[in-house]
């Protein structure tokens, strides 16, 4: 069919699914504060008018709970029934608040928590039908796309006195003469990329050994090791790991939000001297002003970053504002989708803190490997100081899963936004119906 013909077509029905996998059989994902997580998906389909021709999109979640999000997802997905794709698309800034904007609605957010959840999955089922329909992948999509054009999908409600539409489209318009040496470079030499996939803990120091000997094997040079529960093991994995990695390998940590400020300030002298990168989350994603009191105390002998739990690019504004993190790490479906992840990407370009996005869950890796291609295209014109996290679980579940080569991201080329499951993935993790939930 022809471009056109796919633009015309109308959203007709939605199927929610709620999706979950036993991860926690395994402590796969297992930090501080998650202990036991089943990796989950609350994950929506949009039928149109023409034969398979379908838009899938997801949001995260850690098991308990997706049911709830799916509820959401019901609340917002009938509101695109009878709805056609070019009407969307062609107003992105408008389709984005078809979710934030309803008055009802909004009383259980506004733009944050459950609500906000169910709004990641919807807005990014548009954008991989949208994809579709032209033959390209999310990323491609809109690397394509003019500055205006690219402007013209982001909601500047509450960031205006950091950045303006016009501000946003001269900075667009900065990066347009590299847009083309960046696309072919990184369709040639691929994304950076970081490993947590070693560092879950949940896991004996003999397993963590193994996988960051398998990863360094891989081409893996970044790691990224769990701490907060209980400071003795931290000190003896930290120093496994530095071993491992030996000196010139790159050490993060990451307290998943398990301590209180002072608490984090502290904990973090006995692990200072195996040279962290960064400490990620050290405290309430919510506490802007912790944040940077625990910035201010541990800089410069380390870094804080934090932002897969940050629930909007209102407080990603102020985290920037407070100077309270060096690296932003934006979630593809904790904020209202692509959307709100453009509006963030122009606002840490401006305060020069560089876009280590979160991707340690099922489907995340997929989804954030298209928004690092676009802050690297569009924004920045640098890979330098720059990584994207890599979780090597689940990716076998999807169509177009990603591809990795020497430890980095390859440009995925599939049409879409690379989420889509396979129909027996769907069929067999569906909750509490599927076949591996019946068996157990």
């Amino acid at each position: 069919m022809t471009l056109q013909e796919l633009l015309d077509s109308v959203i007709t029905r939605y199927e929610i699914r709620d999706i979950r996998f036993p991860t926690s059989k395994l402590l796969d994902g297992s930090d501080a504060m998650t202990k036991d997580p089943d990796y989950s998906a609350a994950y929506v389909i949009f039928y149109t008018d023409v034969a398979d021709f379908e838009g899938h999109g997801m949001t995260f979640t850690c098991g308990r709970g997706n049911d709830v999000v799916c509820s959401a997802i019901e609340q917002l997905a009938l509101k695109f029934v009878n709805r056609k794709l070019q009407d969307l698309v062609s107003d992105m800034r408008a389709t984005h608040r078809i979710c934030t904007g309803d008055s009802q609605l909004r009383w259980i957010g506004p733009e944050k928590g459950v609500i906000h959840l169910a709004t990641g999955a919807v807005i990014n089922a548009v954008w991989d039908l949208w994809a579709k329909a032209e033959g390209k992948p999310v990323w491609k999509l809109v690397v394509d796309m003019t500055p205006e054009q690219f402007v013209q999908c982001i909601d500047f409600r509450y960031i205006t006195d950091v950045i303006t539409p016009e501000e946003a489209i001269e900075m667009l318009r900065e990066r347009e003469a590299t847009k083309a040496a960046c696309e072919a470079d990184v369709r040639a030499n691929g994304y950076p990329s970081y490993t947590t996939s070693a560092g879950w803990l949940g896991y004996s120091d003999e397993k963590v050994r193994r996988l960051i000997r398998e990863a360094k094997a891989e081409g893996f040079n970044y790691f990224k090791q769990k701490v907060g529960s209980d400071r003795e093991s931290d000190v003896r994995r930290a120093a496994l790991i530095r071993q491992e990695i030996g000196d010139d390998g790159v050490l993060m940590m990451d307290a998943n939000q398990v301590w209180d400020v002072e608490e984090a300030i502290d904990w973090m002298q006995d692990l200072l001297p195996f040279k962290p990168l960064f400490i990620e989350e050290p405290t309430s994603p919510d506490d802007v002003l912790g944040h940077a009191t625990i910035r201010k105390a541990l800089y410069p002998r380390t870094r804080v970053a934090t932002g897969e739990h940050i629930q909007n690019r209102i407080i990603f504004k102020q985290l920037f504002q407070a100077q309270a993190i060096d690296f932003c790490q934006i979630d593809s479906c904790r904020v209202a989708g692509v959307n709100e992840v453009l509006a963030i990407l122009l606002m840490a370009k401006k305060f020069n803190i560089p876009v280590w996005p979160h991707a340690g869950g099922v489907g995340l890796c997929e989804y954030v490997q298209h928004l690092s291609l676009i802050d690297y295209i569009c924004i920045t014109g640098t890979t330098k100081g720059r990584a994207l996290e890599y979780v090597d679980h689940l990716h076998e579940h999807f169509i177009d899963p990603v591809i990795m080569k020497d430890g980095k991201y390859t440009a995925p080329l599939a049409p879409g936004y690379s989420i889509q499951m396979k129909p027996e993935s769907i069929e067999d993790y569906t909750f509490p119906t599927g076949k591996i939930h019946s068996q157990n």
